[in-house]
């Protein structure tokens, strides 16, 4: 039996064993990094394992390759390289592994023992060591190297803790730490420890991993939003990696002015809850500090409705930020996006967190971004210098930047299709990354029309109401068939797809009976949810449109005092049920941060409460300019307030109106201006034309 397999046959085994279906050399080399020639010299070695475990590397001309034979056999080798000892790392894994060792250890390390625990000379860690000491750089950390001494890594608790994060991010797939959290781990405990999976996982304590994951899923239920997959295992890994420096006595820091900005918010709320939680289950103290940390995780790890928090304050920030790159963006290409919703709210849902994240410094990957560069080159290029223009202060790193690029990728691929056959897009990457699979999907087969599903939304879909199903991951006790691709869906990939959907028997039969199938009496409940959808926006465009009016107040005392009197006519329209509450909320909104429109004359005060009973658009223009706070922190003097209020439980159809409506003031110039100074009736007509071509869309929808 062959006793000696490298890093990369490993690595092109793993590839073949995770597909159901046949892969091109050409997948395999994009895949590791490498020319095709290498692929096909490594398959040597591939098929000399193979045939030790009564396997077969099964080769057809034009269509690609795949291991075939008994899967009793398929698993004995995937445990083999699941369990090789004495394991031959790739340079990269070898590094991650000695930047892990020397971030757990408090003492200086000699190369002679990282060396022989990773099994190469002195001379191959020494050369590690140059590439590690750049990579450090990223997270403030310094190697200090000292012949006799060793080698230590110094810095902060919490850049340690930042690397150790990237680390797992980095090298742990989602899938991998997904099944590894479900699993009993007590099945595993014997096996060696010597796969890259586990050494960065002997960075923290494996039952606590378990106990942390069960905590933190009692209490996500209390936040006002989803997480990504992502990020939950990013906040699990966070918390198992606090839990174990804690206990072994590394503290913290953390800014007390920033701390108490945070302890108003509903994510720190939550992420005391944890801390209480934690603090019980382990038996220790955990700091202030720490909880702001988690506050901060939290925090950029949303997971938004795209429609449910447009309202807030950072968002019109964001969202006036995400107008000027979508502009500049329609410029370069010579397309105008500008009046794309569904590219401007997931921007904007997007983009909220992660520049909460890239102003703390907390890090992002982005396992596709080879791919992306590659496939879209000028698009990238045109985005990255779209950022630098309009960030100029902030460092947007390019992992982020190719998750820009996938909402533009999607956006320009984005067509109307059919609906005849349902299709399974399960995938954890991300929004970004799920719109564009699904894009690609309809743009290339007419006649898909696709839902999309995270790993953990598997559990609650029943399979059997799909005809087809595609991944982006293997999918671990999954019985029902699916197709594994790469979310940047390759030629190759899209004509398996078809071939698929070719052998299903009497495909264009099934069509058929699918589009007559909508109609029928069985799709009752999902054609009641329609008209339900389609009554929520018709009354949120009706009560928009209907109350939209505007105000002259000649020598306002205050913005105060203008917004008595604009909320005193909306209540005796019935609008709202009290003056004074409404003029509160509004009042406590603009405490938390400013409201007016930099570049502009404009204040936008909006706010959800329980006196609001229905959805209203208005608009004061002052004859004496009031100064404000503007939503960048500076002051500016404005001349129009516009109001936007909603209710409380009002629907995300509702949400989604008003949202429209932030993104038509925002859109432009030209609109920018019509805000500023055009009279009532003009305005009107604006917001009529434009929301017609909202509903219309809907409807069709």
């Amino acid at each position: 039996m062959n006793v000696y397999i490298s890093a990369r046959e490993r690595k092109i085994l793993e590839f073949l064993l995770a597909k159901t279906d046949e892969s091109t050399v050409k997948e395999l080399a994009k895949a590791l990094e490498v020319s095709p020639r290498t692929i096909h010299r490594d398959l040597k070695g591939v098929e000399s394992t193979l045939h030790d475990y009564g396997l077969v590397l099964d080769k057809k001309a034009g269509i690609g390759i795949q291991i075939t034979g008994h899967s009793e056999r398929k698993e004995k080798l995937r445990l083999f390289l699941y369990n090789l000892s004495h394991i031959e790392y790739t340079p990269e894994e070898r590094q991650a592994i000695i930047i892990s060792e020397l971030l757990d250890h408090t003492e200086p390390i000699k190369l002679l023992a990282l060396a022989n625990d990773l099994n190469v000379t002195i001379a191959t860690v020494s050369n590690d060591l140059n590439k590690i000491e750049e990579q450090l750089h990223f997270f403030n950390l310094t190697l200090v190297r000292k012949r006799g001494y060793g080698v230590e890594i110094i810095g902060t608790e919490s850049a340690k803790r930042k690397a150790m994060s990237k680390l797992i991010s980095d090298h742990i797939n989602e899938y991998e730490m997904i099944s590894f959290i479900k699993e009993n781990i007590q099945k595993k405990s014997t096996r060696t420890m010597d796969t890259i999976t586990d050494k960065l996982l002997g960075l923290v304590d494996r039952k606590k991993l378990l106990i942390i994951e069960k905590k933190i899923n009692e209490i996500r239920e209390e936040l006002p939003y989803s997480i990504a997959d992502s990020s939950y295992i990013g906040l699990v890994v966070h918390l198992a990696l606090a839990i174990e420096r804690i206990q072994q006595g590394e503290d913290i820091n953390f800014d007390e002015e920033q701390l108490k900005k945070l302890e108003h918010t509903k994510e720190y709320q939550v992420a005391e809850k944890m801390v209480n939680g934690l603090e019980d289950i382990f038996g220790i103290n955990i700091a202030k500090g720490e909880i702001g940390f988690i506050t901060m995780h939290l925090m950029g790890a949303k997971l938004r409705n795209e429609y449910d928090d447009m309202l807030e304050g950072s968002s019109l920030q964001v969202g006036m930020l995400v107008q000027h790159l979508i502009q500049f963006v329609s410029r370069e290409i010579d397309h105008d996006l500008s009046k794309n919703m569904s590219l401007f709210q997931g921007l904007v849902t997007h983009l909220r967190p992660a520049l909460y994240r890239l102003h703390q410094n907390m890090g992002i990957s982005n396992p596709l971004l080879m791919r992306i560069k590659q496939d879209y080159n000028e698009l990238f290029s045109i985005l990255k210098k779209g950022v630098e223009e309009i960030f100029p202060d902030i460092h947007v790193p390019d992992e982020e930047i190719g998750y820009l690029v996938m909402h533009f990728a999607s956006a320009l691929l984005n067509r109307e299709v059919g609906s005849e056959v349902r299709t399974l897009v399960v995938c954890s990457s991300g929004i970004g990354t799920s719109k564009i699979l699904s894009s690609k999907l309809e743009q290339e087969i007419p006649g898909i029309k696709t839902i999309n599903a995270s790993l953990f939304d598997l559990v609650s879909i029943n399979p059997k109401e799909f005809d087809l199903i595609v991944s982006t991951i293997p999918l671990k006790n999954f019985e029902t068939d699916y197709l594994v691709v790469s979310p940047l869906l390759s030629r190759e990939e899209i004509d398996n797809v078809k071939r698929v959907l070719l052998t299903k028997k009497h495909h264009s039969t099934f069509i058929v009976k699918k589009v007559i199938s909508n109609k029928n009496y069985n799709d009752s409940k999902s054609f009641i949810e329609s008209l339900s959808k389609v009554k929520n926006y018709s009354s949120a465009v009706f009560h928009v449109l209907n109350g939209f009016f505007i105000m002259n107040i000649e020598d306002p005392v205050s913005v105060v005092d203008a917004l008595e009197q604009i909320c005193f006519r909306l209540e005796e329209e019935g609008v709202i049920s009290s003056t004074s509450e409404v003029v509160k909320e509004l009042f406590k909104r603009e405490q938390l941060g400013g409201l007016g429109i930099p570049g502009t004359v404009m204040a936008l005060y909006h706010t959800r409460s329980g006196y609001i009973q229905l959805p209203s658009f208005t608009i004061l223009r002052l004859n004496t300019p009031l100064t404000v706070k503007a939503m960048d922190e500076s002051i500016i003097h404005i001349t129009s307030i516009l109001l936007m209020l909603a209710p409380n439980t009002c629907s995300s159809e509702t949400l989604e109106v008003l949202s429209g409506i932030s993104s038509l003031i925002m859109r432009d110039d030209k609109t920018i201006y019509k805000f500023q100074n055009d009279v009532e009736e003009d305005l009107a007509q604006l917001l009529s034309t434009e929301m017609k071509i909202f509903y219309d869309e809907k409807v069709k929808q």
